[in-house]
């Protein structure tokens, strides 16, 4: 078999979950190419040695210049934060290796431009890691809207909310809470968290037309961990906003770090004329569906077949499900990234995957709506996408 020699940038959250889906991948999915961790690059050199030692790479590199133009690598995975992620991304495509990168793409939509010309000027296979489409209970969810189980849609309506920014205390920067600062995340829930909602809200019910936002500071300033001093925060620690989709559905979207008592809240919901589907990650292996009319005849289903069914997403005929285990065992948030890595392995190697990827130039859309909707906050008016 064919081995995939793969270079990982960044060695914290992100960094396990794709090496523990590079690690896992081979025993859930026959591929044309073996994935090896040849190398991670990382600055602090205790935590590199001590990621190298847990999740087995071949050997460590404190400089990421050195590691993208190694020749024995194939496969660079930008897992870094996202002020990196441009330069990372075009030095990679230049060497001609195959990417995969972490969201958001970039700082901002003209950086996501930059880079999807530079990959696509190289020719190399690329994936944005937006993991949850491959969440099979998500996956379903599209396939229910394709197969026209809901019919004209009316409304779309996304939720993203977490809570554990809510203290003044927690300071900002620093290796655990750079999302907290502008200079290194770019934007804060918007790239952050709704990022994922529109890319799945795209994915499953066509293009966003226009939005309209706002977006709130609740804490003004904040200690930061390198310095200790008082620093000023300006990315957005919450933004809702209205849209309007190319199909005439309309859309809300919220998305907080204040939530309190919310973790990894994450929900969407679509009502068309013959149903409706509902999703939320805190019960991640069920999909809620509610069936009206048969797509086929347009026949109203029986009064009293009606109402929401809650499906177990569970057996071997759900996306990505057959790789599992038997019907009725739940996977959890780690098979994600193992799915969409299998997916872009097989595409990558020329073969069909389940899906086909998000690539890098898919994320550059959804970078454009981000940037539309923090334009719509400051502005306070309509954007056009």
């Amino acid at each position: 078999m064919k081995t995939l020699n793969v270079c990982m940038l960044g060695t914290g959250f992100m960094g396990r979950a794709h090496s523990n889906a590079f690690n896992q991948v081979g025993h859930f999915f026959d591929l044309p190419c073996k994935p090896v961790l040849k190398v991670c690059c990382g600055r602090d050199k205790e935590k590199l040695e001590k990621f190298q030692k847990t999740w087995g790479y071949e050997e460590t590199e404190t400089d990421w210049r050195k590691a993208i133009e190694r020749d024995d690598v194939d496969l660079i995975d930008v897992a870094s934060p996202n002020f990196l992620h441009k330069e990372q991304v075009i030095a990679a495509a230049k060497a001609g290796k195959m990417i995969i990168c972490e969201k958001p793409l970039a700082m901002n939509y003209a950086e996501a431009v930059e880079m999807a010309e530079a990959v696509e000027k190289a020719g190399v296979a690329s994936m944005v890691s937006f993991c949850y489409r491959r969440n099979p209970s998500i996956s379903l969810f599209k396939q229910l809207v394709d197969e026209g189980r809901v019919g004209r849609a009316f409304h779309y309506r996304a939720v993203y909310n977490q809570d554990y920014t809510i203290s003044q205390k927690v300071p900002v920067g620093g290796a655990s809470l750079w999302r907290l600062d502008a200079n290194v995340a770019g934007s804060g829930v918007t790239g952050d968290l709704l990022a994922h909602s529109i890319d799945c809200a795209e994915w499953i019910n066509g293009p966003i037309k226009k939005v309209c936002a706002h977006t709130e500071i609740f804490v003004k300033e904040r200690v930061n961990a390198v310095t200790g001093e008082k620093t000023p925060i300006t990315i957005d620690d919450a933004c809702m906003f209205l849209a309007i989709f190319e199909n005439g559905s309309m859309g809300t979207f919220e998305s907080s770090r204040y939530a309190r008592g919310r973790k990894n809240f994450n929900t969407m919901e679509i009502n068309g004329e013959n149903g409706a589907c509902y999703f939320n990650l805190e019960e991640p292996e069920y999909l809620q569906f509610f069936r009206y009319a048969d797509p086929e005849t347009g026949r109203k289903v029986e009064d009293h077949l009606t109402g929401w069914q809650k499906i177990l997403v569970t057996n071997s005929e759900h996306p990505y499900m057959n790789r599992y285990w038997v019907p009725g065992t739940v996977i959890g948030y780690e098979h994600y990234f193992i799915n969409q890595t299998a997916d872009f392995l097989l595409q990558a190697c020329g073969e069909t995957p389940v899906a086909p990827v998000p690539t890098i130039r898919d994320a550059v859309r959804t970078q454009k709506v981000c940037d539309a909707v923090l334009q719509s906050a400051r502005e306070e008016r309509w954007i056009e996408i």
